[in-house]
């Protein structure tokens, strides 16, 4: 069996180019279905009935339905190898339908905590006052970090208060920001921006202590530091301010389809994602305060 398994992933990656990842994925997890044909006394020639147990199995163990997806896929690939090579008479896994996987919703954080996490930056100093208007656009905006880095001065448009945003794809998108972030906007292109940009003439927005642009790393860094300041716990991630922008304004009555031009999603879908993370936001809201709970 092994080395039938090492025949088909040579077969594989010189049909596909596969990575050395999915190759090494797919080994265990046709050496995981070897050992259980093994254990069942079951030869190769398996039909659908067989499939689907192991598949039971693997949930039983508490394997995700994300884990038994791809598990699914390799034994779909493989099949379609041994059956082309006259190995098996049928393919069990052509008519087995492929588990949800569901979605992972994302990290976000509470109105509270968002305001916590902007008052941290110290806005006496050139970079607390770069930060703290960062962090105020972001959360105005829904920005992504890439995007908020790479914004050039030119595309700030302060007096008519929206963003000439440039997206995934090179898509262009207009984004308004409001007068609160505004006028952070506005203080720091007057106290903060002039002491960084040195001699440096750097066309970006924001920009770092050498007087270039920022990088994602180093706004991550900065987020982390004053997610620590504010007293936030748990994992974050450089978008989570992004989420918190979407599921604000779905909480507060916003259209799904604006939400998905603020956000610059191509697909309708991907927007609705914060749908679910809004509704699970208010079932733990009504079971922490509601007397029956």
């Amino acid at each position: 069996m092994e080395a039938i398994i090492e025949a088909f992933l040579d077969q594989y990656y010189s049909d596909t180019g596969a990575s050395r990842h999915t190759l090494d994925a797919y080994g265990r997890d046709l050496k995981q279905w070897a050992a259980w044909l093994k254990a069942q006394g079951a030869d190769l020639a398996v039909n659908e009935a067989q499939v689907l147990q192991w598949m039971v199995v693997l949930g039983q163990q508490g394997i995700s339905p994300r884990s038994v997806a791809r598990k699914l896929s390799a034994l779909r690939q493989f099949y379609r190898y041994l059956l082309r090579t006259g190995q098996v008479e049928e393919n069990p896994t052509r008519r087995v339908e492929t588990p949800k996987a569901g979605r992972k919703l994302p990290q976000t954080l509470g109105e509270g905590q968002v305001e916590r996490l902007l008052q941290a930056p110290d806005i006496q100093d050139p970079l607390g006052l770069r930060d703290k208007s960062m962090l105020e656009l972001m959360y105005a905006t829904g920005l992504r970090v890439s995007e908020l880095v790479n914004l050039p001065l030119q595309a700030l448009f302060l007096q008519e208060g929206y963003l000439r945003v440039l997206g995934k794809g090179s898509k262009e998108r207009l984004v308004p920001f409001g007068e609160h972030a505004g006028n952070w906007l506005t203080k720091y292109l007057r106290e903060g921006r002039p002491q960084l940009l040195s001699q440096s003439n750097d066309p970006h927005l924001f920009l770092s202590r050498r007087g270039t642009a920022m990088t994602r790393q180093n706004f991550w860094q900065r987020l982390r530091r004053y997610a620590g300041a504010a007293g936030i716990e748990g994992k974050l991630s450089p978008h989570t301010l992004r989420h918190a922008f979407a599921t604000h304004l779905l909480g507060r009555g916003a259209d799904l389809r604006v939400l998905q031009m603020l956000l610059g999603h191509s697909d309708l879908s991907t927007t609705e994602i914060y749908t679910a993370l809004a509704d699970q936001q208010l079932k733990d809201l009504h079971a922490r305060h509601h007397p029956r709970g």
